[in-house]
């Protein structure tokens, strides 16, 4: 598969031809959901938790006698259905990770890649560089190629000019070609890949 190699001033610098198992794979959603799900669990820290009745700090003696004061009869003020009592069933502190196969999350990754193929949102530049740190610079080349809302991924190494250009930019996220995943490729409309990227994912999966 060929794809035109753009750059940031609206001209073409050649062709480049993208490897048909990595781009040209028929997206699997159901891949892609159980990749996206191992992400999102291994980002949460899972330290959420509430006392339990043996855990709250208050006087253990009874409230009031048994019978003779037309109350409900209570053993104690730490029950849940008090004010400062302890919660029932409430949240503890666990582990939300689990397992997946390296297999099953590089597979994952060539299924997004293939998927921003398929429907046409894959941008391929000569190389994210700039040559000043201007944003405006920026937005006219992003104007240009009528990106709004994409993902980034460059070479092993981000420019340092380009990533103080793109910071004030809204919904444009950067990342090197080591940092790319399914979960951010999913996220954003647009994916823009640098040459050097392109070669750096067609290496690895080969």
């Amino acid at each position: 598969m060929d794809l035109i190699v753009n750059t940031w001033d609206g001209g073409t610098a050649g062709k480049i031809c993208l490897s048909h198992a990595v781009f040209g794979l028929e997206p699997r959603v159901d891949l892609l959901q159980r990749v996206v799900r191992w992400q999102l669990a291994r980002r949460q820290q899972g330290t959420h938790q509430s006392q339990s009745r043996a855990e709250v700090s208050c006087s253990g003696r009874k409230m009031h006698k048994q019978k003779g004061t037309g109350r409900a009869r209570h053993a104690s003020i730490s029950t849940p259905q008090f004010r400062g009592g302890g919660k029932a069933h409430g949240p503890v502190f666990r582990k939300h990770t689990h397992n997946l196969p390296k297999k099953v999350r590089a597979l994952g990754l060539c299924h997004a890649l293939s998927a921003k193929m398929k429907t046409g949102s894959l941008v391929i530049i000569d190389a994210l560089t700039i040559s000043e740190a201007k944003t405006k610079v920026l937005c006219t080349g992003f104007a240009r190629l009528g990106i709004e809302n994409a993902l980034l991924v460059s070479g092993k190494e981000i420019d340092v000019s380009f990533r103080r250009a793109v910071a004030n930019i809204p919904n444009v996220d950067v990342l090197s070609v080591q940092g790319i995943n399914v979960y951010d490729i999913l996220h954003r409309g647009m994916l823009v890949l640098s040459r050097e990227a392109v070669q750096a994912l067609e290496a690895r999966f080969k």
